[in-house]
């Protein structure tokens, strides 16, 4: 399995003409994983050998603004770039409880369409995982609409085993997330690469007794 690391921004904070908010990607088969949005990734991508419309999973560390803030916007550009798919397969996007409110929220109020399908899936926090008085629980956005909000997607919690969150799972490898301190509630996320039996050959160690 071929894996490949771009670092799109390494900034933290306040952007600079030099250094991007934080975004990398890995590039996994042809396809591209995209892990923070910060705002300039658009830009730091056409910069890149990247292409952006190959990025089918997107994954957010937390709810800071130089994490997610460049998100819509990516998205907008993508579907500049689409034609539309009904049978295409979601990009699929993994961050904390809060991130589908915020993002179908940006998208309705600019009057967005985008003409290809996405997932969010919600990470639900801990009480833990930031300063008791900084922690805001958002399960109840946009509760008692008048029809249901937001993009699909599955809400995931820890699983106390695991001590962490099941998020991918193919024939290759598993992708959890786990629980970080920070002055928000932060996750990070592991790849795992599955056991590949190797191949004998089987005359050869016949030959050899």
């Amino acid at each position: 399995m071929s894996l490949e690391i771009t670092f799109l921004g390494t900034g933290s904070a306040y952007p600079s003409p030099a250094r991007g908010a934080p975004a990398l990607v890995l590039r996994r088969e042809g396809q591209c994983w995209l892990f923070d949005c910060g705002e300039g990734t658009q830009t730091q991508l056409m910069r890149s050998r990247l292409r952006a419309a190959r990025i089918t999973k997107i994954f957010i560390t937390h709810l800071h603004g130089d994490h997610f803030f460049g998100l819509p916007g990516l998205l907008c550009t993508l579907s500049l770039q689409s034609n539309p798919d009904a049978s295409k397969a979601p990009v699929d996007i993994y961050g904390p409880l809060g991130l589908r409110s915020f993002l179908w929220r940006s998208l309705e109020l600019s009057h967005s369409q985008l003409l290809f399908p996405y997932a969010v899936h919600e990470l639900v926090p801990t009480r833990d995982q930031c300063p008791a008085e900084e922690f805001k629980d958002f399960s109840g956005l946009d509760r008692g609409e008048a029809a249901p909000q937001g993009p699909p997607g599955r809400v995931v919690h820890l699983d106390p085993g695991e001590d962490s969150y099941l998020l991918v799972e193919d024939e290759e490898l598993v992708v959890r997330a786990f629980r970080l301190f920070h002055r928000v509630p932060s996750f990070g996320f592991a790849l795992q690469e599955k056991p590949r039996p190797g191949k004998l050959n089987v005359r050869k160690l016949k030959d050899l007794g």
